[in-house]
């Protein structure tokens, strides 16, 4: 009779690599979703897909981040939860009673309300301006600093981002969603 002889071979190098990383970020990610009222189970799955996540990126030779593979691991985890929480949060039961659904009479905004442009004016013109020479012109930052008077491309970038942030809570506030918008 044969004996079948079992060798415990030692974890591979990348193994224990990701080993360690899962052992020391983990429990600081855990901490982060108890507090966002996550169960652990759920912290462990949006945690292994941050695993999967930079295993596939840590393959491509033109990766190099800029942090420790502990602290990139933790914040793609940490953005993955955000985004599922996002997604949680906005989602309704369909078990609630459609009473707690009913629509006030004001709820439809009139047309004027609805246009874009509207809510783009409302920011200002040099928002306009900004949004639309690079949304709808294509136009370059660098461009748009010039023309603008911004002494950087980069100025104009944050400028562009604070104007988005200015046209989000305007739509924010009148509670319409992109569909409402007629184009």
């Amino acid at each position: 009779m044969e004996t079948l002889e079992l060798s415990v071979h030692a974890p591979e190098p990348r193994e224990q690599f990701f080993e360690s990383i899962y052992e020391t970020a983990f429990p600081a990610f855990a901490r982060f979703a108890a507090k966002m009222n996550a169960s652990f189970d759920d912290a462990k799955d949006v945690f292994q897909d941050a695993m999967v996540v930079y295993y596939e990126k840590s393959n491509d030779p033109k990766f190099l981040p800029r942090t420790t593979p502990e602290a990139y691991v933790l914040g793609i985890a940490r953005h993955l939860w955000l985004k599922r929480f996002k997604r949680q949060r906005s989602s309704v039961s369909l078990e609630r009673e459609d009473s707690e659904f009913a629509v006030p009479a004001d709820f439809f905004p009139d047309e004027r309300e609805l246009s874009l442009l509207s809510f783009v004016a409302q920011s200002g013109q040099k928002c306009l301006d900004l949004l639309q020479k690079f949304y709808f012109e294509k136009t370059p930052l660098k461009e748009i600093a010039a023309f603008l008077g911004y002494r950087t491309e980069h100025s104009a970038a944050v400028q562009k981002y604070k104007c988005i942030g200015k046209l989000r809570d305007a739509i924010k506030a009148n509670s319409i969603r992109y569909e409402d918008f007629h184009f």
